[in-house]
């Protein structure tokens, strides 16, 4: 999320990121469905309990603030702390409103536990019922604790633009290979119905040398060393990882916002993170 994404200029030039993910997802479609590993329960996990209206747990996610530029993304969003765009339902959820306010500028939420919780290797999994439109980035996504990006490295467990709503997208970031797409790192998986209509769980199992992407269970890609380019160096065996959760509005990959379906929210269940299993 913090580097310039190019799967939309890539896609007005007609030989896209997205073209060349959709070569090596379908062998991989086959995948069964997969157990948290190493333990039932979660080292670590948010349910967002609490009163409707308060925001997040101080001692399990920090803020991140200020205006869309500051990502690297040409977004338009202003992220802020405020209960308008960040805050509990009271019914176990945490809702993050991205919408267009009076004046015209756009605000959104964007969440993290840097600084307050991080691990290598493991289960990584959220339930989302993720928001509906153009120019609408929502992410469920990963950085390494030390360096700046993209030497820290990057995991998006789940990333979804307005214009493909069936379309899950799951991709790593190094250096190297922070941007274009051409040995499969990234994956995506389409479904039969809009993303946005219903929640659905989004998760890696992170271990050693591999990184497995799933939806409602299933592997949809794994990555290796063997999708970076020659001689760079995987860095995602090195430390650990925090978490982040956020709505874009506008920026590169997803396009300009249509004003007419804002506001939205992305509604997340609980965000949960299992121990590595024994072989890690």
């Amino acid at each position: 999320m913090p580097r310039k994404r190019t799967v939309a200029v890539a896609t007005a030039l007609g030989v896209g990121l997205v073209a060349t993910i959709a070569v090596v997802v379908p062998m991989l479609g086959s995948a069964s469905a997969a157990e948290p590993p190493g333990a039932a329960e979660p080292v670590w996990a948010d349910e967002f309990d609490g009163p409707a209206g308060r925001g997040v747990d101080a001692g399990k996610w920090a803020y991140d603030l200020g205006y869309g530029e500051v990502w690297g993304n040409n977004e338009y969003q202003t992220y802020t702390d405020s209960t308008d765009n960040v805050r509990l339902d009271g019914e176990g959820h945490l809702v993050i409103t991205a919408r267009k306010e009076s004046g015209g500028k756009y605000t959104s939420g964007r969440i993290k536990t840097e600084g307050l919780f991080s691990q290598r290797y493991g289960r990584f999994e959220a339930r989302i019922k993720i928001p509906r439109g153009p120019g609408l980035l929502p992410a469920f996504w990963m950085m390494g604790n030390r360096g700046d990006w993209p030497v820290n490295g990057e995991i998006d467990v789940m990333e979804n633009v307005g214009d493909h709503p069936r379309t899950v997208y799951g991709t790593i970031h190094g250096p190297g290979y922070a941007e274009d797409d051409t040995t499969g790192r990234g994956g995506e998986k389409t479904i039969g119905s809009e993303l946005s209509a219903d929640f659905h769980t989004y998760a890696i199992d992170w271990a050693p040398d591999r990184i497995d992407f799933l939806l409602d269970g299933a592997v949809y890609k794994t990555v290796t060393p063997r999708n970076i380019p020659a001689g760079a160096t995987w860095v995602f065996d090195q430390q650990p990882f925090y978490l982040l959760l956020n709505v874009a509005v506008g920026g590169d990959w997803p396009g300009r916002p249509h004003d007419e379906v804002l506001p939205q929210e992305m509604v997340v269940d609980y965000v949960r993170v299992y121990p590595a299993g024994q072989n890690t």
